[in-house]
């Protein structure tokens, strides 16, 4: 899963690319288990476009998006925002919510 910059993130909103962004803070220990979820469903997933970004440095974009906290999962369908998911239960869990959005 690639950390994604700022501009990233735009281009893949305005070509209404389909996938997912995970936002988390470094010294989050809670993200730090949703993210190794994360490289699991990517493994699974392969063709399905994973990018992760410091909320610390997008803040203003999460504030648009209305980030509550994180970990936080923002699913995209065709550049458009289409779910947040702040629980990670398991690998299984978020596999069935990612499938059933996309």
């Amino acid at each position: 899963m690639q950390e994604w910059s700022r501009e990233e993130i735009e281009a893949f909103i305005n070509d209404k690319k389909t996938g997912l962004l995970y936002l988390y803070t470094p010294l989050c220990g809670t993200c730090q288990v949703a993210g190794k979820m994360l490289m699991i469903i990517k493994e699974l997933m392969s063709d399905l476009s994973i990018g992760k970004s410091d909320l610390n440095y997008i803040s203003d974009i999460a504030d648009q998006w209305e980030v509550e906290s994180v970990p936080c999962l923002l699913i995209f369908k065709e550049g458009r925002l289409d779910e947040k998911m702040y629980a990670f239960h398991s690998v299984p869990y978020l596999l069935e919510k990612i499938k059933k959005t996309i």
